[in-house]
């Protein structure tokens, strides 16, 4: 695929990255041109020095034959009229705009084909509220991701000495958990993978990653590690757009309390926030830190603008007995070094960003994609589509599915408003999780090695190597014959 990233920030860069690795033909557009020299040096790819909103700039970036064009500068601006430009002039089939700006996310009518054309608008200040929203939810857990509208979670959990199931094979979690349904999709010991089967050990500190519906989670998780009390209390360091966002998010359901270096901006936060504390300070700032009770804080967030205050307020508020910590580090080379220095969770807003864009890369019928490991492994959504003729998986039983080694299908979410499908699958004895509340009835079907795929099936799959990817996308293509 032909695409043109505009802007070679950090969202833009970490996109070049993941795409390049692909074997996408990369074109990155930027003003700065060192920016644009460093990202030469380390990959194959072509730069264009220029504004990302001139249409000369787009015509020398290949824009008259380009599949897509990804428009991620920092200005919302530049974003929307490049996205204009590239549909008026160019005809380019697809764009996607980074936007920031709440005012432009709650008029979507500014991304119609009337106006400024966008297909796709991703706000990755939006995204990275809802992830640690959910750390809030789930404060045991790592990482806690969505898929299928929510029906199904991935969880990433740390196992703890003394733990029900640690020192035990797998195939045992059923006995503990007889009326929850489960897949353990992968292990991490030491940071090395380890393809699960029910006959693998869990040992203390090992990294779980397990598929549950997401009812039946906090049963799963209470049988790899102890149940942490309920978050109440939260400290936000900085108060820009993540730390804006994430009070304005949690202020009904949570005590929080915001630390913010600038006078001005802790007025605006005062006047827009309702039920949350804004405080003037600098995070790192001891006396502070202490004044305002941090050793009662069940959670404190390090969100400001710079790495190392980041990682100094994070490890500072540990030190003074804040229950758990989270820092937002966007130099990739930092998160592995300060996860193991005590801090709990080093967020890289770059990697959780950069899975809402692969979903739109990707060839197949991609519905989900999420970085994890940062970026090392992933979890992917496909719809199956086609028939036993046609399809590599359709009609098949898992077991019978030519997957490359460390790629798990964990979960299949299918569709039960076909009623007769709905009436075979009870007859088969499948286990099935229904959700009533949502508008689609559907099933939540854990995977096992005689479940079998059929068409339109949603499909989780856990690749512990991104190299796979490709293997597994084109697994999940049907052939010329049946389009």
């Amino acid at each position: 695929m032909k695409i043109i990233i505009l802007g070679a920030g950090r969202v833009g860069s970490s996109a070049a990255v993941s795409l390049v690795g692909e074997a996408n033909d990369i074109t990155m557009v930027d003003v700065i041109s060192s920016r644009l020299s460093i990202l030469q040096d380390r990959l194959d790819l072509r730069t264009v020095v220029g504004n990302a909103a001139h249409p000369s700039v787009l015509k020398q970036a290949g824009a008259e034959d380009a599949d897509m064009i990804l428009a991620v500068t920092a200005s919302d601006e530049t974003n929307l009229v490049a996205c204009k430009l590239a549909s008026t002039i160019f005809n380019t089939p697809t764009k996607i705009a980074r936007i920031r700006s709440a005012e432009y996310l709650t008029h979507p009518e500014i991304f119609s084909v009337e106006n400024f054309c966008v297909d796709f608008a991703i706000c990755p200040e939006q995204i990275l509220t809802g992830y640690i929203k959910k750390l809030m939810e789930f404060p045991e857990a790592l990482q806690v991701l969505d898929f299928a509208s929510g029906r199904v979670s991935l969880v990433a959990v740390r196992a703890f000495y003394g733990g029900p199931l640690v020192g035990h094979k797998l195939h045992e979690l059923r006995q503990h958990v007889p009326n929850v349904d489960t897949r353990v999709a992968a292990i991490f010991r030491k940071n090395s993978p380890i393809i699960p089967t029910g006959d693998t050990v869990v040992e203390a500190e090992d990294e779980v990653f397990f598929l549950a519906a997401t009812e039946d989670i906090r049963a799963v998780m209470l049988e790899l590690r102890r149940m942490d009390k309920p978050v109440k209390r939260v400290m936000i360091a900085g108060g820009g757009r993540i730390g804006m966002r994430l009070g304005e998010a949690l202020e009904k359901d949570y005590q929080v309390r915001i630390i913010e270096y600038d006078q001005q901006v802790c007025e605006r936060l005062a006047a827009y926030l309702q039920d949350t504390l804004v405080l003037h300070g600098d995070v790192t700032d001891e006396t502070l830190l202490e004044s305002e009770n941090v050793a009662e804080m069940d959670v404190f967030c390090a969100l400001t603008n710079d790495d190392e205050s980041n990682i100094m307020s994070a490890m500072l508020a540990k030190r003074m007995g804040a229950h758990k910590v989270i820092a937002l580090i966007n130099r990739g080379a930092y998160v592995d070094l300060v996860q193991s220095s005590g801090i709990d969770i080093a967020i890289s807003p770059a990697q959780i960003t950069i899975g809402s864009l692969l979903a739109y890369v990707r060839h197949g019928d991609v519905a989900a994609v999420h970085s994890l490991r940062r970026g090392a492994a992933e979890a992917i959504e496909l719809v199956a589509h086609g028939d036993i003729k046609s399809s590599s998986v359709v009609g098949r039983k898992i077991e019978e599915i030519k997957l490359p080694i460390g790629a798990t299908i964990g979960a299949v979410v299918r569709d039960l408003s076909d009623q007769k499908g709905a009436e075979m699958i009870r007859l088969s004895g499948e286990k099935i999780k229904e959700n009533d509340a949502l508008d689609k009835k559907v099933q939540v079907i854990i995977a096992h090695h005689d479940t079998v795929i059929k068409s339109e099936d949603h499909v989780i799959l856990f690749v512990i190597n991104r190299k796979m990817i490709q293997q597994v996308e084109k697994l999940f293509q049907v052939n010329v014959a049946f389009l």
